[in-house]
């Protein structure tokens, strides 16, 4: 297991492959960068679904199925570190619980934690908020 952890949220991926947002999507990029290079970013398998529901199904025009299989050998595995589990829809039912946020929301806090991340980056919660040791910082 990785040290130093940072958890990427759905959003960071959706922005880099949105050129509607210029700003978002060169940090974006950074960030997956620095992920892939120094191996201390990850994410879990449901940020590789909700990035995949997006781009086939939500954006036009979508991407093509063979641009996302080569995506989810080339980006999404190597960061993949947490498979979501029963423990890990556990814990995200109390989180929600504890927080109030969304269930999937509260998915995406308890796969960080279970991937020992010490940050959380997404826009979707409240910026230099803690949950259990987990800082969430909105990098845009």
């Amino acid at each position: 297991m990785k040290g130093n952890n940072f958890f990427l949220d759905t959003n960071i991926f959706v922005y880099a492959f949105d050129p509607d947002h210029q700003a978002k999507r060169t940090k974006a990029i950074q960030l997956i960068k620095q992920a892939l290079d120094q191996q201390k970013g990850i994410l879990s398998t449901q940020v590789i679904s909700e990035f995949f529901n997006v781009v086939l199904r939500k954006i036009k025009p979508p991407m093509r199925s063979e641009d996302c299989i080569s995506l989810l050998e080339k980006m999404f595995l190597p960061l993949c570190e947490v498979i979501v589990s029963p423990e890990t829809i556990k814990q995200a039912l109390i989180i929600e619980q504890e927080t109030q946020y969304s269930y999937y929301d509260s998915l995406i806090v308890a796969s960080a934690i279970e991937g020992h991340c010490h940050i959380l980056y997404s826009e979707d919660f409240q910026d230099g908020q803690v949950i259990r040791n987990l800082k969430i910082a909105n990098p845009f």
